[in-house]
């Protein structure tokens, strides 16, 4: 029997058990940061295949609902890190936490000074530490309900039940030397959820930054009242600056 994709998905995000010192990679690449406090800074970016969460309006689901790639080792991303000549790496995913090598190599890669940024949806913690923990908990908006691609719905409660826990959410806050929060926001009905957020986590009002729903360049009068939000509310727009530059392409 068939046993659907939705079951068949959820045995691709861990890396071979007689590898620890491995981790499932989707793609490594060199751009620029596009989106939060160090956007346009040179990067090495090292995207994890494999997610925990399915996010309907993921913009990377060939590290999530149908995750690429090949297991790679420590060693030789660090290697790799250390040749490409930039000085900030960036680990994301899928969900990076989700592997236990990312602690080792999130260590390797600061003993070399380099400065690491972990993206996060926070509902995994690990015992290490970053520069900058840049964490985008998940709101309703993003739970897959009635999407094609989990025709029985499965992934759908598995991605509400885990997009939000506190205390997780609070413990990964802590994992670096400096934090963001982004929220992926849709419609002014999210913002109920946002301050719900905010105030069981504790997360102060310059450390959150609202980031439009899509995979394209909005239009400004479809975000102005996004705009008009973070004024109001002492937060910050988060415009995607690889979006304007290359478009929704791999590899930026």
């Amino acid at each position: 029997m068939d046993i659907g994709p939705s079951l068949r998905l959820s045995s691709q995000i861990t890396p071979p058990r007689k590898m620890p010192d491995a981790l499932p990679i989707a793609e490594t690449f060199i751009s620029i940061q596009g989106e939060g406090s160090l956007t346009g800074v040179p990067s090495w970016f090292c995207r994890t295949a494999g997610c925990n969460l399915r996010c309907r309006w993921c913009d990377t689901p060939y590290a999530s609902w149908s995750p690429e790639g090949k297991t790679r080792t420590v060693n030789a991303l660090f290697a790799e890190a250390r040749a490409s000549g930039v000085r900030h790496a960036v680990l994301t995913g899928g969900e990076p936490m989700l592997f236990p090598a990312i602690e080792d190599l999130t260590q390797r890669l600061q003993s070399a000074h380099m400065h690491v940024t972990i993206e996060t949806a926070g509902t995994v913690d690990r015992a290490l530490s970053c520069d900058l923990i840049s964490v985008s908990p998940k709101l309703a908006n993003s739970t897959p309900t009635d999407d094609p691609r989990d025709p029985l719905g499965i992934w759908a409660k598995r991605h509400e039940a885990r997009r939000f826990d506190p205390q997780t959410l609070r413990s990964v806050l802590t994992r670096g030397r400096t934090r963001q929060v982004k929220f992926v926001i849709a419609d002014p009905r999210d913002v109920g959820e946002i301050d719900e957020i905010l105030a069981q986590v504790g997360i102060d009002p310059g450390e959150v930054m609202l980031m439009p729903e899509g995979i394209t360049t909005p239009e400004p009068g479809r975000v102005r009242w996004i705009v008009d939000l973070c004024v109001s509310r002492g937060w910050r727009y988060c415009p995607r600056v690889h979006i304007e530059v290359f478009g929704n392409v791999r590899g930026t």
